[in-house]
């Protein structure tokens, strides 16, 4: 993406629903100034009704805006050229029940024009990511709300988009997937993508956004970075080890001379999400079955590396005339293949007494004889009966 280029600019961006006689019914979204940067996590925020959505959509291009401008990495909303930059998980998963995992995303990469081995690998990427490929092929139908809440990040991302527009993404979510959710949104926004977060769980925006956007009404009511907004400029916080009763009546003391005092003395706590993770991290180390999805694996490595790794025909050819020489000198012995047990070895006179026989029996002019598959003569030729001795010598006893 290039520095000057900005993924989303609006500008007093409005949007009115009216009813059938085209009477004003609800402004959703009223005068929204936004400017997303790139390479940024910016969350939309508000309770239900406040306009994140529709706003959502207006960038997309499914909705109009009444009045206003909106411009994603400068252009049109509706100009075609721009969606295969843009990866987008609505608020509800609107997938094809009878289609299977698999079927899926093979489905949404036809729709990219992706080459047949590039969406393979992708597939499989993005389904050992979000932890679905153990049930790649049942139906999304019969998945979980949490686990199409996943089956849908993964259609979002087989593109590779440039900006990432998620809408409610944790929504039905166990606390597992949402932290990987949080961990891919941050590892996307490290590697040159914007994501447009939009969601009313303040802990998911709290942990990921490097901006946020409060609506209410419609209306843009707070703007600017997490920390600055969240930061409480008129206290100041210290944290040391724990300390007993006498040095903390010491520090009243001094911090009473200085015309302050301590609010409050308390022990830090823990997170909730920290602490679950590390239950079930713990039983998953104990490897106890479960029957839902499993932690997903890795970031897929085309987020990551933002290329395919596999070698193509040229870079193989390559190898291949650069490899270095293999070493002169004596040729290793191939190692000899694991004997099968009651395998007993023929003896070696036999082989010698049949071999010699051979040298007696069949000149070097002599035809060789038919192929049979039974002991009787074909075409007038006998079929030479072998000694029973030897057959018994070399092949053993029937048990063996």
């Amino acid at each position: 993406m290039p520095e000057t280029e900005t993924p989303v600019r609006t500008v007093k961006l409005t949007k009115i629903f009216r009813d059938f006689w085209l009477r004003e019914k609800v402004t959703a979204v009223c005068d929204l100034d936004l400017d997303i940067r790139g390479r940024e996590v910016f969350g939309l925020l508000g309770p239900n009704g406040s306009g994140k959505s529709t706003t959502l959509k207006m960038i997309l291009g499914l909705l109009f805006p009444t009045r206003g401008r909106i411009a994603v990495f400068g252009r049109r909303p509706s100009d075609v050229a721009i969606k295969a930059r843009i990866g987008f998980l609505p608020e509800e998963s609107y997938l094809y029940p009878f289609l299977n995992a698999w079927e899926t995303l093979e489905f949404y990469g036809q729709l990219f024009r992706q080459p047949r081995r590039q969406r393979r690998r992708r597939i499989e990427m993005l389904l050992e990511m979000v932890g679905l490929a153990s049930v790649a092929y049942r139906r999304v139908g019969e998945y979980s709300k949490g686990m199409q809440r996943r089956i849908g990040l993964a259609q979002a991302l087989i593109n590779d988009p440039d900006l990432l527009i998620l809408d409610e993404p944790t929504a039905g979510m166990d606390p597992i997937g949402t932290r990987q959710f949080k961990d891919l949104i941050r590892t996307l926004a490290g590697r040159d993508k914007t994501v447009l977060l939009s969601s009313h769980l303040l802990a998911d925006v709290e942990d990921v956004c490097d901006r946020v956007c409060i609506l209410y009404g419609g209306q843009q009511r707070a703007e600017g970075n997490v920390g600055d907004l969240l930061a409480q400029q008129n206290l100041t916080q210290i944290t040391t080890e724990k300390l007993d009763e006498h040095t903390l009546e010491r520090v009243r003391g001094v911090l009473g001379d200085q015309g302050g005092g301590i609010i409050e003395v308390t022990t830090p706590r823990d997170k909730l999400e920290a602490l679950f993770l590390r239950i079930v991290q713990e039983a998953q180390s104990q490897r106890l079955a479960t029957g839902g999805s499993v932690g997903g694996g890795e970031v897929a490595e085309f987020l990551r590396a933002g290329a395919e790794t596999a070698p193509g025909g040229r870079e193989v050819i390559e190898q291949l005339v650069t490899a270095p020489p293999s070493p002169s000198g004596p040729v290793a012995e191939a190692p000899r293949a694991p004997e099968s047990p009651g395998y007993r070895p023929p003896k070696q006179d036999v082989l010698d007494e049949l071999v010699a026989s051979a040298d007696r029996t069949a000149p070097e002019d002599t035809p060789a004889p038919p192929i049979v598959k039974d002991k009787q003569s074909v075409q007038g030729v006998d079929q030479p009966q072998g000694d029973r001795k030897v057959i018994d010598d070399l092949t053993g006893p029937e048990d063996s």
